[in-house]
This record gives structure tokens, sequence and C-alpha cells, in this order.
């Protein structure tokens, strides 16, 4: 299959950008002095070598190594007659390392002139430096142009409009800026307005890179979604330090790939790396984009595989008729009776001993707990498996258990055996969602699999209850899983949101369970959406446990929103047991407000204290 244009597969978005070459080949022992670009001809088997490591990482945009080849910098060293020579070599290295997996973006950085306020010589002669070098991409055959870590606004212009002139309709440009701590250019001039003069100066995208770090970049890129044009958003690994005599970037692989599904959620196309950032970087953040939006991507030759390949929607004409839904569990049964059903989540231990577990399942069903919710592989610690703790819980306590069930860890064979084995355990509740990526844990090395994303397992498992195997063939017998699956009703990228429950419905989806939600208006306003699809909805409450706690959830995880009134609240109640209190009353409030609506609820209690869930469904409970 032939791949897309670079400019279709960037309207579709969720696009890899390798990360940093500098700092790449100085830790290969370039020195800072040299001309990185000039590397292309004199030490081709390194550059390479660079980018064939971005390749394998998961990239699927790659820079050239020419983001000082314009004659004006190249005068520096002595090069400022070799600009063709030099763009040339770097093109044909990145292609030959690409291989057909990924795109050849020609990198254009500022002329290292400074423009201020420039006479029109000034302009004329920066103008004809990067024609120079854009024509010279151009000719040697790459996907698009990019322009980017341009501080001055007129220079970008400049920039822009020279690469227009070069590419001549015939590839895509973008425009990339660097601002400061407020995300603003030197001159003032913001993000969102800067993305505005990109749009209509021509540039088929806009961007913004370097900028410190993940965190301001975000920022940044959120302002300058309002343009309506592609966002690319390539940060710095952090700010550099200075450790035994070395600059060293320390933001984390982990924390990237926190940062980039975010910006993958907001909308943003292409996520990459600037100064810092290595393959590990972009390791993680091509385990963000699989998540969030490779499924919806047509897939290059020799890229990345569609994550549901493997689950076809349609089902066989061998399929058996499913079990009735209200016969599969006591949940569905309670819910198609129209009672209230209410979750409580309990982990697995940390290690070997479950009793704290165990006794915190008897004491939530001596309280009238419907069921008890377990994680698969929370935290990145060493847990035992969700599937083992369900087990007991329902054998040694007598309680029903739903079982998490995530795409991260597993691929499509031990997906299937996993299912398999839940099903013959006497497990008859799924939550079926893609799972976070490995983050900072006791084993930060872990790698993410996403044979299956949340739509894949959910096709998986609604053809198990047809008595269908992945291959089509008939099993002999029908699973008989609750099937349900996550949301979140503050999201980011909301349509997104909705499109995505869309097609979990389509997949097999037959219940919601939300995100902890915070305001009855986001709430009903999702509810009010997701009507016409006919699921029940499990509202997610967490009880805030503080006011550091509450400002947290707001400011650091996606799709999570705590309005400033509530913030305040936990601000003004101050610290332990009253501000427990204030949480469990807050999260009574959210419950009141919706009961009417909703199936049933599903509480997060914070720091396992399991105590908190019944103080907040004291009442709420069907007699």
């Amino acid at each position: 299959m032939l791949k897309p244009s670079f400019l279709e597969a960037l309207s579709r978005g969720a696009l890899v950008a390798d990360g940093a070459m500098g700092t790449q080949l100085y830790e290969r022992g370039v020195l800072y002095s040299v001309c990185f670009e000039e590397l292309n001809i004199s030490r081709p088997e390194l550059v390479t070598k660079v980018h064939e490591d971005y390749v394998r990482a998961g990239a699927t945009v790659l820079e050239t190594n020419t983001f000082g080849a314009n004659a004006m910098r190249l005068e520096k060293h002595g090069l400022q007659g070799r600009v063709k020579e030099i763009n040339t070599a770097a093109v044909a290295l990145a292609r030959k390392a690409a291989d057909g997996r990924a795109y050849v973006v020609g990198c254009i950085g500022p002329s290292g002139y400074f423009l201020g306020d420039a006479s029109p010589d000034d302009v004329a002669k920066v103008k004809g430096a990067l024609y120079e070098q854009a024509v010279a991409l151009c000719e040697a055959g790459v996907d698009a142009l990019v322009v980017e870590t341009f501080r001055q606004t007129n220079e970008l212009r400049v920039a822009v409009e020279a690469a227009l002139a070069a590419a001549q309709g015939k590839i895509p440009v973008i425009g990339s800026a660097s601002v400061d701590e407020n995300n603003r250019m030197s001159d003032g001039t913001t993000a969102g307005e800067m993305a505005r003069l990109l749009r209509d100066w021509g540039a088929q995208g806009a961007g913004i890179n370097c900028s410190d770090g993940p965190m301001n970049v975000l920022a940044a890129a959120e302002e300058m979604l309002a343009a309506g044009i592609p966002i690319w958003a390539l940060p710095n690994a952090g700010l550099p330090r200075r450790v035994d005599e070395r600059m060293v970037y320390v933001s984390t692989p982990e924390y990237f790939g926190v940062y980039a599904r975010r910006m993958y959620k907001l909308g943003v196309k292409v996520v990459g790396g600037c100064c810092g950032t290595t393959p590990d970087h972009v390791k993680r953040i091509a385990a963000a984009a699989r998540m969030v939006g490779k499924d919806d991507a047509e897939p290059m030759e020799g890229g990345e595989p569609d994550t549901n390949r493997f689950t076809p929607s349609i089902l066989p004409t061998a399929a058996s008729q499913p079990v009735p839904w209200a016969e599969r569990s006591s949940i569905t049964k309670k819910i198609a009776a129209k009672r209230f059903v209410v979750s409580v989540e309990v982990n697995p231990p940390v290690g070997l001993n479950p009793q704290k577990a165990l006794d915190a399942a008897r004491m939530l069903k001596a309280g009238g707990i419907d069921v008890v919710n377990i994680a698969d592989g929370a935290r990145a610690q060493a847990r035992m498996s969700n599937l083992s703790m369900a087990t007991r819980m329902q054998n040694e306590v007598g309680v029903d258990t739903i079982l998490h069930v995530c795409g991260r860890d597993r691929n499509l064979l031990a997906t299937l055996a996993h299912l398999l084995g839940a099903h013959d355990q006497g497990i008859r509740n799924l939550v079926i969602i893609t799972g976070d990526p490995p983050k900072m844990g006791d084993f930060p090395d872990a790698t993410a699999v996403y044979d299956l994303d949340s739509i894949g397992i959910l096709k998986l498992a609604k053809r198990l209850n047809h008595g269908i195997d992945p291959g089509g063939k008939p099993m002999g017998d029908v699973t008989s899983f609750l099937l349900a699956t996550g949301a979140e009703p503050a999201a980011l990228n909301y349509p997104r949101e909705l499109s995505r429950l869309i097609q979990k419905k389509e997949a097999g989806a037959e219940l919601v369970m939300t995100q902890p939600v915070y305001d009855p208006a986001v709430l009903n306003r999702f509810l009010d959406d997701i009507e016409p699809l006919g699921l029940p909805v499990l509202v997610g409450l967490l009880p805030l446990a503080s006011h550091r706690n509450a400002e947290f959830l707001h400011n650091e995880v996606p799709g999570m929103q705590v309005p400033e009134h509530i913030r305040d609240r936990m601000r003004k109640a101050g610290t332990g047991v009253q501000a427990r209190k204030e949480g469990v009353a807050i999260a009574r409030e959210m419950l009141s407000a919706v009961r009417s609506r909703v199936a049933g609820a599903y509480i997060m209690p914070p720091l396992e204290r399991y105590e908190l869930a019944l103080e907040v469904v004291d009442g709420f409970l069907d007699p």
C-alpha cells in the first residue's frame, strides 16, 4: 500500500516526530564546536545511526540534519559554498534510515543573523539564504519543510515565505516558533497569535518547539489549536542543568509520554522532541500515539500495525447467540431491574499478602456495595495479577468483581488467554481500557505492547460472547461477559472522546464507567450527548483527600476538571480528617445531583481509605 502524502497524514494526526540530533551527536563524542551539518558528508554513518535509532523507537517523521545548513550559518565554518551538497546529503541519509517507514521533513533553522528592526537589504539577505537552502531540500526530495526554533516574528515570516516559494505548492510548509515561559515571541506575540499569523502567511501547519519543556509547550500548543490548522509540538527535555561540568537535560521519557498523550488528546497532530530528547523519549511518545490516535490513521508502508486488525467488527455466520444481557452477572441483572449499582475500586496488594484487600472487600460487601473493581497493573509496582485477586475475592469473600483488562501489557494471544482464563475462574464483568503507558515506578524500563487498544479488546470479547475466536472459528461455547468501558466526560478533546465512545459501542461496549467528575454540568452535558447510544453509566467519584490532592488532579491528570470553587472548599477545609470529610461531602453532592440519571456509581477511595466509599453512598443504596 502506498503511504498517504504528508499533508494527508498531517491532517489525520498522531504522527511521531524524532528527537534531538545535536545532543545525540554530542553523546556520540562530537564536540559542540563542530559543524553538525557537515557530518552529513564527513561522517554519514554517525548521522544515519541517529536517524535509525529514532525510527526503531517509533518515529514516523524524521527531520533532516540541516538545522544550520544555510549559507549564513555555514559561513562561520567556511562552508557557505556547500549548501546544496550538505542539504542533499542530509536528505539521502534520512531517506535511507526511514526506509519507507517514516516521512522525511527538511529542517530549516534561523539564519543566525539578528533581524530586529531589519532594513530591506537585511531581509533580502536572510530570505535569500533560507530560500537557497529550501530549494536544495526540495530538489533532494523531502516530504515537507519545517522552519523551526524562530524567536523573531519577522524572521519567521521571512523563513515561511522563502520555504513556500521553494516548495511551489508541491509539499507543505510548517512554521514552528520558540516562545518564552509566558508563551510569547521576542516581540510579545503570543503563541495563539503566532499560529494565526502562520496560517495567514500560507503555512499548512503551525508549531511550537524547544521552549523549555513539555508543560510549557502543551500550554502554547493549546493556544495554537484555535487557528484551525494542524499543530506540531516538539518540546525540549526540560531545562538543562549542569551535572559534573556537563549540561544535562533531565525530563524523563516517562514524563514525556504523559505529556505526549495529553497533547495528542488535545488535538495536536505531531509530537516529538527537541533539545535533550533521545530515542527513549520518542519511544514513549510513540506509545502515546498508538493509544490515542494511530488506530484511526491509514498505516504507512512498513509502519506500525493497525492495533485492531486482528478483531474485525463483522461477526461470521457461524456466530452463536450471546447469553441475554440480564443473565450474565448479578450486576447486569440489577441494572436491568433499574436498581442502583455501586462499584468500589480495591487494587491488588504490593507483594504477596492480599489480606488487606480481602478485608476491604468484606467490609464493603457488609456495607451494601455490589461489586469490587480491580485495576490491571496499577502504578507500575510489584502487584499480584488482578485476575488472581478477583478469583480470591469471589471465592473467599463472596463478592462480585469487575476485572480491568488493558492492552498495555499483553499481545493478542495473551489477551485471548487472559479472557478465557478469567471466564473459567467465574469472572463475568470486564471493564476494557487501552491503559496508560508505563510511567515512573519501580520498573521504568518496562515496555508497552498495545497489540489491541480498548476498541480492539472490545471486539475480541464481543466475538467470544458469540462463541467465535479471533480467527473466525467457532469455539463450541460462548462466554458471558459484561463489557464495560471507560470515558472522560471532561476530556480535553471532547468531540474525539464522544467519537471514540461511539466506536466502543459499535465494538461491543455495554456499560460506561466514567473518570471522576466534580461538576454536575460537565456530567449532564456528557449524559445528554451519549443518550442516543442507550448505554447505562456508572458515574466516577473520587473523594478528595486534601487541597493538594485537588490541585494535582485538576492540573496534572488528563480528563480531570476540579472546579475552582471545589478546590477553594478543599483549601478552606485544611488537612487531615476535616479535609477528608469535605471531600466526602463534595462527592455526595455530586452523586445527589445526578443520581436519577445514572445506573450507579464507581467510587475510587483515595489512599486505600475504603471506609470513605461507604460514607459517600450512605443513603443512596437501594434497600
